[in-house]
């Protein structure tokens, strides 16, 4: 079966990794990907993709059908196919994975797709909803943050992941390297106290500044709770963050994007997650657990599927539902000695986010493609 993988994103995030598993898993159902990214898109080469895995750069999605081979073909697009191979022909399956819910969007997105293959059961709930043709099981994920990148120290980086359509972030893009080598680039040492990090792009789908306006004046009131924030993000979003911080910003240190995510999960206490509504999954979540570090998130979906309260995390109240009194109550509780929860022993919960399970998962994704091309 000939399959072609489209990710055009020129920025690394969750759904590059994503990509890279998945190739991985198909490879070993005996699919190889022809794999079409964006030109710009350098992370590429620390991923680990399989061997039968041919990635070619497209310089715009007006050339993308000159690099799909003949029918019979599955088109699998991490997002909503690009609008010019959304046209229905005869021996090709217009399929998706979509990394982001409908809720609050625009679900016409999917239309003219045949297959929408979710990654939760938050993302193909809203999916259903509006009438498109969900697959009937998540997908899910893996959780390998050791196969990210570098294994060594852990050295500040830039905050911003420069948008080089903006002029302005085109221009301060331009400055920052003559600016850079003014300010100290030290390593990563944990500090005394409570630990919480995030480890994610620091997008506006994560919503940290909204979280924040309502969690920083509870951390403000407890100095001994430091806040390390791995990741970066446009300059809006990091500005907007700064922002929200401000009532605890001396607690709170940003270390930039980086590729050894395994060691940043296991030198803290807690993995922070942002808001849930406008988040799919996240394999940040499922990473940290892999790793042992246990997660706090709010108490709603996709986070419900991800987090056993009590067992792998501690799950609270949407912070803008009750002016963050039930976060306020659980830091009181993990500063008073609560215990802190072991999540490498929810073994049944992890073994869902396992290589081997999301294979399982996709065996019947591939059957369904070959018999809906064999009907065409």
């Amino acid at each position: 079966m000939k399959l072609v993988q489209i990710n055009l994103q020129p920025h690394f995030g969750g759904g590059e990794v994503y990509t890279a598993f998945l190739c991985r898993a198909l490879s070993h159902l005996g699919v190889p990907t022809r794999l079409l990214v964006h030109p710009r898109a350098v992370f590429w080469e620390r991923l680990d993709l399989p061997a039968d895995t041919l990635r070619i750069a497209v310089a715009s999605t007006a050339d993308l059908q000159r690099y799909l081979p003949a029918a019979p073909l599955w088109l699998l697009s991490h997002g909503p196919l690009p609008a010019e191979l959304r046209t229905a022909l005869p021996g090709r399956l217009l399929t998706a994975i979509a990394h982001m819910p409908v809720q609050g969007r625009n679900p016409m997105a999917f239309s003219d797709h045949e297959r929408i293959y979710a990654v939760s059961g938050w993302v193909r709930d809203g999916l259903r909803a509006a009438g498109l043709p969900a697959w009937q099981e998540p997908l899910y994920g893996v959780a390998e943050p050791g196969l990210r990148g570098s294994t060594g120290e852990i050295r500040r980086t830039s905050r911003y992941d420069w948008d080089r359509r903006k002029g302005r972030d085109r221009l301060l893009g331009a400055l920052e390297p003559f600016v850079a080598p003014l300010h100290r680039q030290p390593a990563f040492v944990r500090r005394d106290g409570l630990t919480l990090g995030i480890v994610s792009r620091l997008t506006p789908i994560k919503q940290f500044p909204l979280l924040f306006g309502q969690l920083a004046p509870v951390l403000a009131r407890h100095s001994q709770v430091a806040i390390e924030i791995f990741g970066s993000g446009g300059y809006a979003s990091v500005r907007d963050l700064d922002a929200a911080l401000r009532p605890c910003a001396g607690q709170v240190r940003f270390w930039g994007q980086q590729g050894n995510v395994d060691r940043i999960y296991r030198q803290l206490d807690y993995l922070l997650s942002g808001l849930p509504e406008k988040e799919a999954l996240g394999l940040n979540i499922i990473e940290a657990q892999a790793c042992g570090t246990p997660v706090i998130a709010v108490n709603a979906p996709p986070f419900t599927e991800t987090v056993v309260n009590g067992e792998t995390g501690f799950l609270y109240r949407d912070p803008r539902q009750d002016g963050a009194a039930d976060f306020a109550r659980l830091l009181d509780a993990l500063l008073a000695g609560r215990a802190r929860p072991q999540p490498e022993h929810a073994v049944a919960h992890l073994a869902r986010f396992s290589f081997d399970a999301f294979v399982d998962r996709l065996r019947p994704v591939v059957a369904d493609a070959a018999l809906q091309l064999s009907r065409e």
